[in-house]
This record gives C-alpha cells, sequence and structure tokens, in this order.
C-alpha cells in the first residue's frame, strides 16, 4: 500500500537503555522539535517497553507541547527456515511500511508540519544508540519518497552502560575486543585474535554453548536491563556463574516479560601479563 506524504526530516534518536537520565540534551532539544515521534509497540507482553518511551516522552514534552506522539503495531519477523537475510529483509520492508502508514494516519487525524517549508519533522525513539546492532538507519533507507535528511543522535550505548555498571574498562590495554552477536557465538565460537568480546543479541544465552575447557579460562560480567531500577548484575568465572545467570534471566523474563541483555567475556590472561 502507498501512502503519500509530505517531504520528511527524519531523526533517529538515541536514547540510551531506558534510564530518562541517558537522554543527552541534544536528544531532549530533538523530541521537542518533532512534530511527530512514532513509538513501537510489541505485542501485551511487552507492553512495558513501549510504555519507557511513553514515559521517556512525557518527561521531555511539556504539557502544550505541539508534538505528536503515535504508536504503530511491530511486525513480527519470519523465524521459520535458514534464509535469515531474507527473513530480515521482509521484516524491514514490512517496518517501513508500518512507519508510513501511521504517518498518514497522523496526517488524516490532523497533523501538520510546523515549519514554514512544509517539511514534516519525523523522530523514532532507539534503544542504546542507533549506529550499534541496530537496524533502524537501514529500514530508513528504505522510504519512499526518501526523507529529503536523516539527523542521527548519538545515544549511549548498552555496552557502555554494562562496563560502567561494572566499573571495567572494555579492553585490555593496547587491545583490540570484538562486538557481535550470539548467533555468531553460537556457530563460530570464539572469535581469532582476540581475547574481550562483547555480545549483544543473545536470547540463547549462547555462552553455555563454549568448551567447558574455555569457559574455565574466561571470565564473564553480564546484565540486564541496564540503568533500570530492576537492573540485574552478575560476574564472576563463567564456568562457575553461567547457570546461575541462565536462570536469573530466564526468571527475569517471565516476571517482566521482556528482556534486553549484553554480557562482556575475557579470557584470564596468563601470570604476568598487564591487564585493565
Amino acid at each position: 500500500m502507498s501512502h503519500t506524504l509530505p517531504p520528511v526530516a527524519l531523526t533517529l534518536i538515541g536514547i540510551g537503555t531506558g534510564n530518562p537520565d541517558h537522554l543527552t540534551r541534544q536528544a531532549i532539544h530533538a523530541m521537542q522539535a518533532a512534530d511527530l515521534i512514532l513509538l513501537p509497540h510489541k505485542g501485551e507482553d511487552k507492553a512495558e517497553l513501549a510504555a519507557l518511551r511513553q514515559q521517556l516522552c512525557d518527561a521531555v514534552l511539556p504539557p502544550a507541547s505541539a508534538t505528536r506522539v503515535a504508536g504503530f503495531d511491530m511486525p513480527l519477523r519470519r523465524s521459520q527456515g535458514d534464509d535469515y537475510l531474507e527473513q530480515v529483509n521482509e521484516w524491514h520492508a514490512a517496518i517501513t511500511e508500518r512507519w508510513q502508514a501511521a504517518m498518514a494516519d497522523a496526517l488524516a487525524a490532523g497533523l501538520a508540519a510546523r515549519a514554514a517549508d512544509g517539511v514534516l519533522q519525523l523522530a523514532l525513539l532507539v534503544w542504546g544508540d542507533p549506529s550499534l546492532y541496530d537496524s533502524t538507519l537501514r529500514i530508513a533507507a528504505r522510504m519512499r519518497p526518501a526523507p529529503q535528511q536523516v539527523t542521527v543522535v548519538a545515544g549511549i550505548t548498552a555496552m557502555q552502560a554494562l562496563t560502567a555498571a561494572h566499573a571495567i574498562p572494555v579492553n585490555d590495554i593496547g587491545q583490540p575486543f570484538v562486538v557481535t552477536t550470539g548467533r555468531q557465538l553460537r556457530e563460530h565460537g570464539w572469535p581469532a585474535g582476540v581475547d574481550t568480546m562483547v555480545v549483544m543479541l543473545d536470547g540463547q544465552c549462547s555462552f553455555t554453548a563454549l568448551p567447558a575447557a574455555l569457559a574455565r579460562e574466561v571470565q564473564i560480567w553480564w546484565g540486564a536491563y541496564l540503568g533500570m531500577p530492576q537492573q540485574l548484575l552478575d560476574h564472576g568465572p563463567l564456568a562457575e556463574v553461567a547457570q546461575r545467570i541462565v536462570a536469573t534471566r530466564a526468571a527475569a523474563r517471565a516476571e517482566h516479560g521482556w528482556i534486553m541483555d549484553i554480557y562482556l567475556l575475557r579470557k584470564s590472561p596468563a601470570d604476568g601479563d598487564p591487564i585493565g
């Protein structure tokens, strides 16, 4: 379905991990300057996520704000089959359609651009930062007509929130590290050439798939709901704490209906090797 839309300027706003204090001044100004902020709804079991975004808007937008906040239903991604990239491609196309339908609905309900040039200022709130393991920029590139301008407001990443919560550096002195996904860890194992790995988007606790000998050499720093009142943290030798983290994660997801977590794995240095 096609929608006739006015020219659009799109702002993608990094909002950190759900803590209102993670919002930068730039993020606040961008939210207040928007004509329309779109919030995704991911079903009743994840209603708390939509509520968190709405709370951020309520905290930032003044009572008489001209900014309209509207929701849209996030489509589900097909998960059957081994054509992962095609599944993601179909999903992104469906999300783009939902964005444009939500804009059309808001315009039909009386929304109008405030700018004299008639360009609609559209904003979306992105968990963490739009540049790191988030597809909002790729979805935005599918919009037709394309936005006249795309602006990205940087946000605190989950990786930063994790290392801050545990008060640790992300890398050893002068050493590289890898940021990857649970899928990559499961399918390819520990990446060559690095001793530190940050793992995101892991709903299957893929650290449990590491060989037992390697698990005995690795420390894990795990966190969920980072920066929120219900924040959870755990740390220790992977071989000792892995099953505790699995159980904690399962219980938290059952309680809240959703979970966002991340962890850092680091091989223990040999005696005499520098750390920090």
